[in-house]
């Protein structure tokens, strides 16, 4: 048994124990009264901290309203120690639980009115409550409903997720690109692309792709993958000498990205390049192996792209040796004196 159970069955015990002291002492009749009065005094002073608290913010009308709903409960916590017109007593229980439940209700639809709450979806729409009856829709779980309400609204970005609530991918692409449109947000273009992948368009989510990339251009690297897996050729080259651009640009200000330099030239066919590129790489990795032995992994790599096996090779050994020390030194620092098995 953990720690949290044995205090919470210790606890039980406990308040088990202090009800049946009190009923040998008085009888059911003051566990009652004790019970009620814990239970009005816990309620009278949470709404006098709230009823505090709003009127130190400022708002009077709640302010007011938290006040007599305080001042209710502490008639309740008086009448309750004094034990008198305990009919009252119980109006006010009936009344709190009631407000209570109306509450419950009443912020389980906070931007529908106490009359649009009988009303029904279809009403609302046609009486130009396009808000409440959208929101009746996606409560009754309609939600190709609730995105036409929310389009004739204006509410985009609620629509596009009704619609794909409602398994409406392309709508919600299309709503995402139309975003785009108006707000210049590559987000959306982003958001685009992937609603296009779910509806199965994959050419659509392609063009998509291009756009956000055109933008974010450490994306033409996707954007030519996916049209490699549709078969355009001639447009994965594009996509490709674009990465190829973008990637020549990085390893200007960080070397480690000769690396995609040399993979992409090598893929397009340009040999020299891609020569070129992993040889700078080989130099930044043997560069960072200086200071970090873990790159000698990397070392090997770019021997490894050059064609140098042997030296590749070796270098994999100071990477394999490098690696077995750290293990080892793991090792001893897990065991601790107090590990070891008397002799």
């Amino acid at each position: 048994m953990d720690k949290l159970k044995a205090y919470l069955i210790a606890f039980v015990l406990i308040v088990l124990g202090i009800a049946a002291g009190i009923v040998w002492y008085g009888g059911w009749k003051l566990l009652l009264q004790v019970i009620l009065v814990l239970g009005f005094l816990g309620v009278t002073l949470m709404l006098l901290f709230f009823t505090g608290l709003t009127l130190y913010a400022g708002s009077w009308k709640y302010g007011t309203l938290l006040g007599v709903l305080t001042a209710i409960s502490g008639y309740g916590l008086y009448l309750s120690v004094i034990w008198e017109r305990l009919n009252i007593v119980a109006g006010i229980i009936i009344f709190f639980v009631a407000a209570l439940a109306f509450g419950i209700w009443y912020i389980s639809e906070p931007d529908l009115g106490i009359a649009d709450r009988f009303r029904s979806a279809e009403s609302l729409e046609k009486a130009g409550k396009y808000k409440a009856a959208a929101r009746k829709y996606e409560k009754a779980g309609n939600y190709l409903k609730a995105a036409e309400t929310y389009e004739k609204l204006g509410w985009m970005e609620s629509a596009a997720w009704a619609y794909e609530k409602a398994g409406k991918y392309e709508k919600a692409a299309e709503i995402y690109e139309q975003l785009y449109e108006k707000e210049k947000d590559t987000y959306y273009l982003k958001e685009a692309h992937e609603y296009w992948k779910k509806a199965g368009d994959m050419e659509r989510a392609a063009k998509a792709l291009e756009r956000y990339a055109e933008e974010e251009p450490w994306f033409w690297e996707d954007v030519a993958k996916l049209y490699e897996e549709l078969g355009n050729e001639e447009k994965a080259r594009e996509a490709w000498e674009k990465a190829l651009e973008y990637y020549l640009g990085e390893a200007k200000e960080e070397g480690v990205f000769y690396e995609d330099v040399g993979n992409i030239a090598r893929k397009l066919g340009k040999e020299e390049l891609a020569r070129e590129a992993y040889q700078r790489f080989l130099e930044y990795c043997l560069k960072e192996a200086e200071e970090d032995p873990m790159w000698w992994k990397h070392v090997a790599e770019a021997y490894e792209y050059l064609g140098e096996k042997e030296k590749a090779e070796e270098a994999r050994k100071k990477y394999e040796e490098y690696r077995a020390k750290i293990m080892k030194a793991n090792e001893e620092t897990s065991n601790f004196p107090g590990d070891k098995e008397e002799g």
